[in-house]
């Protein structure tokens, strides 16, 4: 297959992608990647065969075109290609929640030479870098690099990072809890860039406890999900329609959606999902005393929370499970999870440098520094210093609240 044939392949299988032909178009891109002898039109086969897979929730299948994608890179001998392939990677291990290698892809990105990539991919670097630090819990690091990856999006007039920046910061201020989130103000964005900002104000919107509203946000965002045949995201949409049926106290109805949720988290690898179901799981159980039942979906959560490396969860597992141990009277147990829980704690960070209180126990509105050190409102305003009290910095400038 020559050079302007497989352009036209690649051309041919995006229309098809596009009119949600997803299969017809793996077909078509498979072919040229079997019958193409041109470096650049292999290359951009497999970006496309990393993308479709990613957006089907077929992460083991985007991890092995990405690498063979750097493969591809290293012979062609070019530091944009290279560039590309390292973010797809990085990419891969974020969808696989392996978070550090995540990281470990992004500062390979990021430490290779100019590249007139760099400018267009940088801000989708930090991103990646930024979920990756979230999924370990590291929030001043994942809010630094959001923070980064939305100058990039300004700059350059990119919509589509700046959806997935504000979806990603929703995300964060939601696991922290702060009382106002990132709003959805994109028009432009595409409709499967709407579909998941719907999510993560269907989120947004559960914790504040407008269940109406949020109910109507993931309802709209499983319609589209649906229609795309987007896995992922129908797997979270179900998750969060499980949160909102049990925050009703309707746990029949929430037992199901858990399961199906359970069902494609397992299928696509998404382990932190896993882990914020059978959270969920456990809850319903404590909602119906049946303790015992609710210690043994905690114990697995743990598990896979302890290989993810995802601190806030491991913090909210024993958070819960105190309360059960205090409950049955078992005290050395009690007091084991007590320790846990503090030692979560300190190792998040999720605290406020000022009056040490928790951050997130409670619905207080937060203050992100330039630094990224994030305090309660109402402690800087109090303090009146001009400086971090952490870091020191001078700048006083507002981040995001």
């Amino acid at each position: 297959m020559g050079q302007d044939q497989a352009k036209q392949q690649i051309e041919k299988g995006l229309q098809l992608y596009r009119s949600n032909q997803t299969e017809k178009a793996l077909q078509v891109w498979m072919k040229v990647l079997e019958k193409s002898a041109d470096l650049v039109g292999r290359f951009r086969v497999l970006g496309c065969l990393v993308t479709a897979h990613s957006e089907m929730g077929r992460y083991k299948e985007m991890l092995k075109f990405a690498v063979v994608q750097i493969d591809t890179a290293r012979e062609l001998e070019d530091a944009d290609f290279l560039l590309e392939s390292y973010l797809n990677l990085a990419r891969s291990n974020e969808k696989l929640c392996e978070f550090h290698k995540t990281i470990s892809y992004c500062k390979t990105c990021l430490g290779l030479p100019g590249t007139r990539a760099g400018a267009q991919l940088g801000g989708q670097v930090s991103l990646s870098m930024g979920n990756a630090f979230l999924g370990l819990s590291l929030f001043q690091k994942a809010l630094e690099s959001f923070e980064k990856a939305l100058r990039y999006a300004h700059n350059n007039d990119d919509a589509m990072l700046e959806c997935r920046v504000c979806c990603s910061l929703g995300s964060f201020y939601a696991q922290v809890k702060a009382a106002e989130l990132v709003n959805d103000y994109g028009k432009g964005w595409s409709l499967k860039y709407r579909a998941m900002s719907q999510y993560h104000m269907a989120v947004a919107y559960r914790l504040l406890g407008h269940l109406g509203s949020a109910m109507e946000c993931c309802e709209e965002s499983m319609k589209i999900a649906l229609q795309h045949g987007d896995r992922p995201l129908q797997a979270l949409c179900l998750l969060c329609f499980a949160d909102i049926h049990r925050s009703r106290g309707d746990l029949e109805t929430a037992f199901p959606r858990y399961d199906s949720a359970m069902s494609i988290m397992t299928e696509i690898g998404n382990r932190l999902g896993q882990v914020q179901v059978l959270l969920g799981v456990a809850k319903c159980w404590v909602a119906r005393k049946a303790l015992d039942k609710a210690l043994d979906a905690i114990e697995k959560a743990q598990d896979l929370a302890e290989e993810v490396g995802n601190k806030l969860s491991q913090l909210k597992l024993h958070c819960l499970s105190e309360g059960i141990y205090r409950s049955k009277g078992l005290q050395r147990e009690l007091r084991a999870q007590v320790v846990r829980f503090h030692e979560c704690v300190e190792e998040t960070e999720l605290y406020c440098g000022l009056c040490g209180e928790s951050i997130g126990e409670r619905n207080s509105r937060l203050q992100a520094l330039p630094c990224s050190h994030i305090f309660h409102l109402r402690c800087l305003q109090n303090n009146g210093t001009r400086s971090c009290p952490n870091c020191c910095r001078s700048s006083m400038k507002p981040g995001f609240v």
